[in-house]
């Protein structure tokens, strides 16, 4: 049961912070309209939210089984509202799961194509991901303030890897302005990746008590340091590619296997870390 949950958590995530990417950075990158582009992220945007919907009700099922102690009871109603109900994750899931379904009907209405609601759907999905796993750890104000380091750093991680998906579409329709597009999202880059790594140090200082968990090669640590290697291959292809900026044009092919790259690998970073909410973290003495 503990391999079905990480899956449906690196599911759930990642489509979640795809989701509010895609949509957050296609204004910024594109001003102008592209139909083609649009239509296309339409149908995809529709494709995530259903699978966010899914996979977010089989995390509650998956968590009702692993509280009752019997897969059978992830079907009782009885145990189910008693889970959703009574426990700190199914209020908070509660929420979750209506807002998604919400956003997901909104995207089969007239007003699919208003921008703002969408965005703010989307937003609200991610941020009532925060309180969810390790962010739950503290109690009081201690505990608030680690669900809203929690969201910013989910917000980062959402905007860089929705951002890097909005780019692999554009780069396939080479009519777009690609040297304009790339500038465009390396200068927004920078603050995510400072934003990134700030709250990731926070999260990992509260959570063990030290700046980075020992003995490095075991449980919760390595997993963590598979993840850093990941960002940090992220971040290299993306200085890389600032790099060839200038070029671009005569380097397309190049270019779209190096963001490919890069977005492959943070799906990797967005695994690792649904295995890392599944491991107690390793406290300092």
């Amino acid at each position: 049961m503990s391999e079905a949950l990480v899956l449906c958590r690196f599911l759930h995530f990642a489509v979640v912070l795809m989701l509010f990417g895609a949509w957050l950075f296609r204004p910024l990158l594109l001003k102008g309209e592209a139909p083609e582009l649009d239509r296309h992220l339409a149908r995809l945007t529709r494709w995530l939210a259903a699978i966010a919907l899914a996979s977010g009700v089989i995390w509650a099922l998956l968590i009702t089984a692993s509280m009752a102690g019997s897969a059978a009871d992830a079907f009782d109603p009885v145990t189910v509202e008693l889970v959703l109900g009574h426990t700190f994750f199914g209020q908070v899931w509660r929420w979750h799961l209506l807002i998604n379904a919400l956003l997901l009907a909104l995207l089969f209405t007239p007003w699919r194509s208003n921008r703002p609601l969408r965005l703010g759907l989307s937003a609200l999905l991610l941020m009532t991901l925060a309180p969810v796993g390790h962010g739950a750890m503290l109690d009081g104000f201690s505990g608030q303030m680690l669900i809203l380091n929690q969201v910013i750093h989910l917000t980062c991680v959402g905007a860089w890897l929705g951002g890097l998906l909005m780019l692999v579409m554009i780069l396939r329709q080479p009519e777009h302005p690609v040297r304009e597009v790339l500038q465009r999202f390396s200068g927004l880059g920078y603050g995510l990746v400072a934003g990134l790594l700030i709250t990731g140090l926070i999260n990992v200082r509260v959570l063990t008590g030290q700046w980075w968990p020992t003995p490095l090669f075991s449980g919760f640590a390595l997993i963590l340091l598979i993840k850093a290697l990941l960002v940090f291959g992220m971040l290299a292809l993306a200085l890389f590619n600032r790099l060839r900026i200038n070029d671009c044009e005569q380097q397309i092919n190049t270019l779209k296997r190096s963001v490919m790259l890069e977005w492959l690998l943070g799906i990797g970073a967005v695994a690792a870390v649904s295995v890392l909410g599944t491991l107690p973290p390793m406290i300092a003495a």
